[in-house]
């Protein structure tokens, strides 16, 4: 690690300071948005031109709800990353398309682009930091920053350490993420699908079991979940939901379901079915549910108004967002 890397952290608030989002598509407009509402100065770059013309509107809008709509104009977009100024840099983060030669191509290139103590991220959701960094003299900068989409409402990021990323820069980088008004976890262990991704599929495993089983249908699955244990996530998360309950309740639970609870290693049926079908969600127009057109943009204003509400209940508990 260089004195040079030692002495330049990331500053702790991202207000004034200048960033680049590399990739313009649906996660890259909105990690962008994410920056601007703290404060952030950000470049966007994509070779796409038809998605750097949709990208100010789509910043626009994300902004505008906060009352922010004018913060919209901090973000611009080039074509490439030559035309960056990169003199200022402080934060780099990735959001291109997931192929490891592709990303660990472009981190290559960044070594003649970004300066010597710019902090380099991957939103990648399959990709440990450490692959992407194999080889690389940055890896000490080099962190994985992954956001979940719609990634300007959901208010997680996770702040992903390789072995040999700096801790002073892994926590610098989560009070950065903050002063976004964003809920940075730290995941210490660079793991395939890192912490939330990890219990994602953990009950997704057994959700699809279940179907395959002939347990429950796709749709009581999804209720049991929101109307159920999930919507109780809203207020506390498993582990502070055990301390309510009682940690002799869900212990003898435990021991009664774990040895039943699916240990599968492969996809269930109902899943790789379905995508052996080209049945692969809204994107193809049907997946466990059938998705033309009107229904499709009907169900997104409906999810994106609700986790809008959400974001209103949880208001006093999520990092505030310091205004002009």
């Amino acid at each position: 690690m260089t004195e040079d890397f030692v002495l330049n952290l990331l500053p702790e608030h991202p207000r004034h300071t200048h960033a680049v989002v590399i990739g313009a598509g649906t996660m890259g407009a909105d990690v962008a948005t994410v920056l601007a509402r703290g404060g952030c100065r950000v470049t966007v770059t994509d070779p796409n031109e038809a998605q750097r013309a949709a990208l100010p509107l789509r910043v626009h809008q994300g902004l505008t709800p906060l009352d922010l709509g004018a913060r919209a104009e901090r973000v611009q977009c080039v074509a490439s990353l030559a035309e960056v100024h990169w003199a200022d840099v402080v934060l780099v983060i990735e959001c291109i398309p997931e192929k490891l030669p592709l990303k660990q191509a472009l981190f290559g290139e960044l070594l003649q682009h970004a300066p010597a103590d710019c902090v380099l991220t991957s939103n990648s959701s399959s990709f440990p930091i450490s692959a992407i960094a194999d080889g690389l003299p940055t890896a000490e900068r080099m962190l994985g920053l992954h956001f979940f989409m719609p990634a300007h409402l959901v208010p997680l990021v996770e702040v992903v350490q390789g072995p040999r990323t700096d801790e002073a820069q892994a926590e610098r980088l989560c009070s950065f993420m903050r002063g976004c008004g964003s809920v940075p976890v730290r995941v210490r262990k660079d793991k395939p699908g890192f912490l939330a991704n990890r219990l994602q599929h953990a009950l997704a495993r057994e959700a699809f079991a279940m179907i395959d089983e002939g347990v429950a249908t796709p749709e009581d699955v999804d209720a049991a979940v929101r109307f159920g244990f999930g919507f109780r996530y809203l207020a506390a998360g498993p582990v502070m939901q055990r301390d309510h309950a009682g940690l002799d309740v869900h212990c003898a639970a435990a021991a009664t379901m774990y040895p039943s609870l699916a240990a599968n290693t492969t996809p269930a049926l109902a899943l790789s079915e379905r995508v052996a079908a080209g049945r692969l969600g809204m994107k193809t127009g049907g997946g466990f549910y059938d998705w033309p057109e009107e229904r499709r943009l009907a169900e997104r204003q409906r999810y994106d108004a609700l986790l809008q509400q959400g974001l209103t209940l949880l208001a006093a508990e999520l990092p505030p967002i310091e205004r002009d």
